[in-house]
């Protein structure tokens, strides 16, 4: 019997045996980040009781994303995407282990605590350019979108479960544990990873000139640095409308329009500062994501995916504005449930269309640039929203923050016309072959 139309599209675990790979890999990656997350915020928790410590973990774990995810996304333009996802993976099952040794010996270092930290997030930041540009080297272009829909809802997931796992897991024995859980976890990643296929960039002109040859006889370094590519990869990004304004599209909505670090405050001021509140309005979000993901065959199978990019964006910013004037809980949280949706939409639509439009050659450096921003612009949009609170009040930065990006996504639709009449290739298609020149530009740039 098959799913309806609107259903969760599932063609893609069916058809591809290395997708459904990548899908269990990382499903268990995601899972034992949520873990670890919860792990590290209750042992530094314990070993300093401060503020000031929990929210270096922003700092142990943002830095590094950032720096060592523009040097992975050069990194998957250089050599086979495969084998830095298994090598980065590898360095993630160590860390992990780290983290599991030092809380068994019962370790009080913060520092080594921090270390590791920092460690995972530099071996998750060079492998995620790599690892985003797997879903379209292995599914057609019209089954794109669908394969990041479910990862997505993997991710949603194990926000909503991951937290209450390690909870529980504490409870019932201690950090190590969920260490120890998050260990495991990664270890299925990187198992899968070994199944996967060699992906090799497609068409690169490497820094020595010419294209890729094999070993000459030369140290490995040198070696790496003449396959290095050339400069202009990320320029393929001004070049293309569709690129820039998919880009632009997503940060305004999370610099203008981030709420989380507003969530306490609204619940102090307007809902009694009930603790449960909180996890409400985290697991508000997270249940309109799942619900949008569930039911995003309704939009994956649709081929307009900048339209769709545009409209959903706009709605997180309304919706987050109408949470900043909500009065009853039920309102509030319906109005994040919808924002939820909305922007897993947008990630969807967004991701698929960054793929699709990127030519093999520079997906690893434009992937880079997706993944910074998507890892800046929220924290950005937190700083922000904290600080315009402080000097007006919550709900002053939430609905002039919502509206503000509402607004600014209107402009891009209304200046970008190849982004709003944008649409998904046949699944024939492929970027280096319907935008062949655009190769040897971002080469010679």
């Amino acid at each position: 019997m098959r799913s309806p139309a609107w259903f969760l599209d599932l063609r893609p675990l069916r058809d591809s045996r290395h997708f459904r790979d990548l899908w269990i890999g990382s499903a268990a990656s995601q899972l034992g980040g949520q873990l670890a997350t919860v792990a590290v915020l209750a042992q530094v928790w314990d070993l300093t009781g401060s503020p000031v410590g929990t929210g270096a973990i922003g700092l142990a774990t943002g830095l590094p994303m950032v720096l060592f995810g523009l040097v992975g996304g050069m990194l998957a333009d250089a050599v086979d995407r495969r084998a830095l996802v298994r090598a980065t993976t590898a360095g993630q099952l160590v860390t992990a282990a780290g983290l599991y040794a030092q809380a068994l010996t019962g370790s009080r270092s913060v520092p080594l605590l921090f270390a590791l930290v920092s460690l995972g997030a530099a071996c998750s930041a060079l492998g995620a350019p790599a690892r985003r540009t797997f879903p379209v080297r292995l599914l057609p272009a019209d089954q794109v979108a669908a394969g990041l829909a479910l990862t997505n809802v993997s991710f949603q997931a194990a926000m909503l479960a991951g937290p209450a796992m390690a909870g529980l897991i504490i409870a019932r024995w201690d950090v190590s544990a969920v260490y120890a859980a998050q260990a495991v976890a990664v270890g299925i990643s990187a198992l899968v990873a070994i199944r996967l296929p060699s992906m090799r960039p497609e068409g690169v002109e490497v820094s020595g000139g010419g294209r890729r040859s094999g070993h000459d006889g030369c140290g490995w370094a040198e070696r790496l640095r003449r396959q290095l590519p050339k400069r202009g990869g990320r320029g393929v990004i001004l070049r293309r409308p569709t690129l820039w304004g998919s880009m632009a599209t997503d940060l305004s909505a999370t610099l203008l329009a981030m709420p989380i670090a507003l969530f306490p405050l609204v619940n102090e001021a307007r809902f009694g500062g009930d603790p449960k509140n909180l996890g409400l309005f985290l697991s508000a979000v997270a249940a309109g994501g799942i619900t949008a993901g569930l039911l995003s065959g309704a939009v994956t199978r649709r081929r307009r995916g900048g339209l769709v990019q545009l409209t959903a964006a706009g709605a997180w910013g309304l919706a987050l504005a109408g949470f900043g004037l909500a009065e009853q809980l039920g309102t509030a949280l319906a109005c994040l449930a919808l924002a939820g949706a909305a922007d897993t939409v947008s990630v969807i639509t967004r991701s698929a269309l960054v793929q699709l439009e990127t030519p093999d050659a520079y997906r690893g450096r434009v992937s880079s640039v997706e993944h910074v921003i998507g890892v800046a612009g929220p924290e950005l949009g937190n700083f922000r929203g904290g600080l315009l609170a402080s000097a007006t009040s919550a709900s002053f930065a939430l609905v002039t923050g919502g509206l503000s990006a509402a607004l600014a996504i209107a402009a891009v639709a209304a200046t970008n016309s190849p982004l709003r009449t944008y649409r998904t290739p046949q699944a024939a298609t492929k970027p280096t072959e319907s935008r062949g020149g655009d190769a040897a530009t971002a080469a010679t740039s």
